[in-house]
């Protein structure tokens, strides 16, 4: 029985490897994105910091999930059980990742999609860390950390997208379409 527990853990760890840090639900990016100006929703402009760079301008717990490739505990995302209808974004630099119609239950402990939003929102490369051969994905503009992709998924890609809650911004579909009719459907 010991044994079998043991190795339960290890498979757990193995397709969602975690760390400890000391994120909670309460800790995300600030929306207004006051000290961040590459932050944007609209531009497709790569952007191209240096850790010092984007040290300055990211929350702590932010930075440590995006440019050091950490991963916040499972089950502290505030994303994780959300069934709100909108589009989740990079919360490093604005650009949109995921569709919550993509979304799905895992339990994993992680925010988990089935598939990005578009071929370039997303780029991959392969992580050997921890003794394991994942498939690390990152945001296509900025190359931040979100997570990793594993083939265990549900239809129709059969893919998982298990992504930290900390670099995701969220946006409900009806704020979008108010902000897109105030500014006359532009």
């Amino acid at each position: 029985m010991k044994l079998l527990s043991i190795i339960l853990v290890a498979v757990l760890m193995q397709q969602c490897s975690f760390s400890q840090t000391a994120n909670n639900k309460n800790s995300t990016m600030d929306t207004t994105h006051k000290k961040n100006e590459v932050y944007s929703r609209e531009s497709k402009e790569k952007v191209n910091l240096s850790d010092s760079e984007w040290k300055k301008i990211l929350p702590s717990d932010v930075y440590y999930i995006a440019r050091e490739k950490g991963t916040e505990r499972p089950w502290t995302s505030k994303y994780e059980e959300s069934k709100e209808v909108g589009t989740y974004y990079c919360a490093v630099c604005g650009n949109p990742l995921f569709k919550s119609d993509t979304k799905f239950e895992s339990g994993c402990g992680w925010p988990s999609f089935y598939e990005p939003i578009s071929k370039t929102s997303i780029i991959y490369t392969p992580d050997h860390t921890h003794g394991m051969e994942r498939t690390e994905v990152q945001c296509g503009r900025c190359k931040s950390h979100l997570g990793h992709v594993f083939e265990d998924g549900p239809p129709p890609t059969g893919l998982r997208y298990c992504i930290n809650g900390v670099v995701l911004d969220f946006e409900k579909a009806k704020d979008a379409e108010k902000k897109y009719n105030e500014k006359g459907g532009q």
